[in-house]
């Protein structure tokens, strides 16, 4: 399993830990290389095992899962971050977007769901769960209405292609499914986000779709 994904899974709730490990080793590109009941030995475990991805919770005691993500990307920004959440969380999630998490599925959700995002994460991609996305981007829209936001200049140094690319975020989409859209090479998609993350200084997809809808790009 040389190549498989390396998965560490943080989740305080034992049996749900359990199940989603026994349940992700049996997908044969995803290796579980530990799981954690708490954010701080989930941290602990990514220092040693060095994972590809991580799955955590956001609500867990002694470190939450969003500091757990802020630590990771902070020390180890090569590791993707899953977060866990459950439908009525808005502000943990905004608060994991900031601290660098790059996909979002519900923790009642389809199991399929959660493995298409730690893929994706592999990958250097990213997903909102549409149910998440469209409150996140509300929400912004919302606040965006009352008080107009001030020019950001970071956007200015965007090419059209990539400002086309980047109202294509927040729907989730992948490369391939944005290249297949402008009709152009997955890769040449792959470089425009990684310009337009560079650009707007932004740790992932996420969060640059969140800064385009505040932007009123979205």
């Amino acid at each position: 399993m040389s190549n498989a994904i390396r998965l560490l899974i943080a989740e305080d709730e034992r049996l749900t830990r359990e199940n989603l490990a026994r349940l992700l080793a049996m997908e044969t590109d995803i290796e579980i290389v530990g799981t954690a009941a708490d954010g701080e030995e989930a941290i602990g475990l990514a220092r040693v095992r060095a994972p590809h991805v991580i799955l955590t919770d956001i609500q867990m005691p002694r470190v939450d899962g969003i500091e757990v993500t802020r630590t990771v990307r902070s020390e180890m920004p090569n590791v993707g971050v899953v977060v866990l959440t459950i439908y009525h969380d808005d502000a943990n999630v905004f608060a994991a977007i900031k601290a660098g998490a790059s996909a979002y599925v519900l923790k009642d959700g389809p199991l399929e769901e959660t493995i298409a995002a730690v893929r994706a994460v592999a990958r250097g991609e990213g997903m909102l769960h549409p149910s998440i996305a469209a409150r996140v981007i509300a929400e912004f829209q919302r606040v965006s209405a009352k008080v107009a936001p001030p020019k950001d200049e970071r956007f200015t140094e965007l090419t059209d292609r990539e400002v086309e690319i980047l109202k294509t975020l927040a729907t989730g989409k992948r490369n391939k499914e944005i290249a297949d859209e402008l009709f152009i090479a997955e890769k040449t998609v792959k470089n425009h986000v990684s310009s337009i993350l560079w650009k707007l200084q932004v740790n992932s997809r996420s969060e640059a779709a969140l800064l385009a809808a505040k932007q009123g790009f979205a």
